[in-house]
């Protein structure tokens, strides 16, 4: 569905919003972050298939982050801005230095790229942000994932899902 142009003035206070949050970000000030948001505050991390809603919930998501990563940094490499949403192509790194989705701290560096989707409601507030990112590569720089093609991977694999590599095998006995 096309949509009438925004004006200048409102992609101007859209942009202004989205830098001042990265910035906010960066400095790890929590409650600046959430002061960027509007009052339907949304969080999507769908790499997690995670969904915040409220002012609380993106409060928990943040506090949650920035104890995983308390060096937390953003590198905006693209901003792409539209009639209804910024898009920013960032680049993420920190130490995994807390506890992230039940994890224990592993002291390890994590750089990986993600890209987030910014909306905005009709004060020119975040009405919410939406972030895609490869989980799988996260997980393997925090020394957790391993590729199946690996050795490590294979003896993962093998100790994490026997009954799947049964059946695999078996299949392959049968129709092989």
């Amino acid at each position: 569905m096309a949509s009438a142009s925004v004006p200048k003035d409102k992609r101007s206070a859209h942009i202004a919003i989205v830098e001042e949050h990265i910035r906010l970000e960066n400095e790890h000030d929590l409650e600046g972050v959430l002061r960027t948001f509007g009052d339907t505050a949304r969080y999507d991390d769908e790499a997690w298939g995670e969904h915040h809603r409220g002012r609380n919930g993106v409060h928990l998501f943040y506090e949650q982050l920035m104890h995983a990563l308390p060096d937390l940094q953003i590198e905006v490499q693209r901003r792409h801005v539209t009639d209804d949403a910024i898009l920013v192509e960032v680049m993420i790194g920190g130490t995994h230095l807390g506890e992230w989705r039940r994890l224990p701290a592993t002291g390890r560096r994590v750089e990986f790229p993600l890209c987030g989707v910014y909306t905005f409601d009709a004060d020119d507030r975040l009405a919410g942000e939406r972030i895609y990112y490869d989980r799988g590569t996260v997980l393997r720089q925090l020394g957790v994932f391993h590729e199946p093609q690996s050795v490590l991977g294979q003896i993962s694999i093998l100790a994490t899902h026997p009954a799947t590599i049964a059946r695999a095998l078996a299949r392959k006995l049968l129709h092989g």
